[in-house]
């Protein structure tokens, strides 16, 4: 029985497959080859000097943005339930660290690397993003447009980039074997889910040299906020991904803080560090959670999208909630955190940005799954025309940065009342969502600010 979805009351359900199929769409046997031949395209070689995204045809990209807004809740409850599955595995390897996740990036990363995959490879990709159609034979696949779907969810990246202070920049970046044809499929999932997209073609037989220019070039076309993100390459490399995912916010604008100070902030039992803890007194939505033993504030960051701090209460650990309790803490605190307290709420300052190997994300989640999907059995037959590909690296990098600069600070209200007093001084975890679909963009955990 298919998975049903809590959507809005007026809305009929309907299963995301038939949101998502593609044209014609038939249960296709697994062993069969494609009836139409691999489209492809020569890949530029990797030049230095030459930092031009790769060009995009407007047609292509305004037509898949029509008749997107359904399809777009259906889809953040999919990213939603598989990346608080992923973070969960890859917080539990950072047991005493700050720890980083982009759910919508990890998303379009897998649903990229489903458009190169074989039937067989692709079932498995469908299964794991909840895009199946759950009825099909052992023996076959029904297959689902991957370009509606990476089209879905730059769209909801969009939706945050409509406020007025917050902005999302998305890249890809792909090197190839040098003089390569990879498939126009491939090459469009790259450009459907970023703003800017670089496939280029290297010589891998002197690996070190090769390294140090590919780590060059994504330094320079990121701005400097992607670096030496390559290391131990060799010879034998085949294709290595990145995907960026970079949200970019102001405290001014979305906490306006009364006073800065120094103040504790307890890394656990024994240690705490000194951190600019920022203070500000207004409405909040708020919610006690005494039977799982935490709190949760929602904090607006603009017009269209949000942040939820849950803390755990004294004498309950970080680890207990995010192991136990914290997909139905996020899954249902849109619908509980409703009512509006008044708050003394005290932040401390962070930004944070981390690198994550897909690929030893799904072993932590099962290695059996990894092999399917980018590992040994893993069959990307439809990346290129002359062999089939191998995956070598599978990259994100995401990044939350918030300044101070430039943003304007209004008028203070005065609140009536006393207010309630919250520091949120011990480690906590966060997430950042889009107003309208409640799609997670990203998720963390600070275990101490000043890392």
């Amino acid at each position: 029985m298919p998975k049903m979805f809590l959507l809005q009351a007026n809305r009929v359900y309907v299963h995301p497959f038939h949101l998502f199929a593609a044209e014609n769409v038939s249960c296709e046997r697994l062993q069969t080859e494609p009836t139409r031949p691999l489209q492809t395209l020569p890949v530029a070689p990797l030049d230095i000097t030459v930092l031009t995204p790769d060009s995009r045809d407007p047609s292509i990209q305004d037509g898949q943005r029509q008749n997107i807004t359904e399809r777009t809740a259906v889809l953040a409850e999919l990213l939603n339930s598989l990346g608080l599955r992923m973070y969960q595995h890859l917080s539990s390897t950072k047991d005493s660290t700050n720890t980083l996740f982009s759910p919508v990036n990890t998303f379009g990363s897998l649903v990229t690397f489903y458009l190169g995959a074989s039937k067989k490879t692709a079932s498995s990709f469908l299964h794991l993003l909840g895009l199946s159609s759950g009825t099909d034979r052992e023996d076959c696949v029904s297959l689902v447009d991957g370009h509606k779907v990476l089209k879905t969810l730059q769209n909801i990246n969009s939706l945050v980039d409509d406020g007025p202070k917050d902005e999302i920049t998305t890249q890809v970046w792909a090197f190839t074997q040098q003089d390569a044809h990879l498939s126009q499929d491939f090459i469009q999932g790259t450009q459907d889910f970023s703003d800017t997209s670089f496939i280029r073609g290297v010589d891998f037989s002197m690996p070190q040299e090769a390294e140090l220019l590919m780590n060059n070039f994504v330094d320079k076309t990121s701005d400097g906020k992607v670096t030496n993100i390559f290391r131990d390459l060799n010879s034998s490399s085949d294709l290595l991904f990145i995907s960026s995912f970079n949200f970019q916010g102001n405290w001014k604008t979305a906490f306006q803080p009364e006073k800065t100070t120094l103040e504790e902030f307890h890394v656990d039992e024994t240690n705490t560090v000194m951190v600019p803890m920022m203070t500000h007194t207004g409405q909040y939505h708020y919610l006690n959670d005494k039977v799982r033993k935490c709190t949760v504030v929602k904090l607006s960051l603009s017009k269209r999208s949000y942040m939820l701090l849950v803390l755990p209460h004294e004498g309950a650990t970080l680890k207990d909630t995010e192991s136990k309790l914290l997909t139905k803490v996020i899954s249902t605190c849109h619908l509980q955190v409703k009512v509006l307290y008044l708050l003394e709420l005290s932040l401390p300052k962070f930004s944070l940005s981390a690198v994550n190997d897909l690929r030893d994300l799904l072993v932590s989640m099962s290695p059996e799954v990894e092999a399917k999907l980018l590992g040994s059995e893993a069959e990307f037959s439809q990346v290129s025309s002359t062999k089939t590909v191998t995956v070598d690296k599978a990259l994100n990098k995401v990044l939350f940065e918030m300044s101070e600069e430039g943003a304007e600070v209004h008028d203070k209200i005065q609140e009536d009342g006393i207010p309630l007093k919250l520091s949120i001084n011990r480690p906590f975890f966060f997430s950042v969502v889009e107003g309208d679909s409640n799609a997670i963009l990203i998720m963390g955990k600070i275990i101490n600010p000043t890392l």
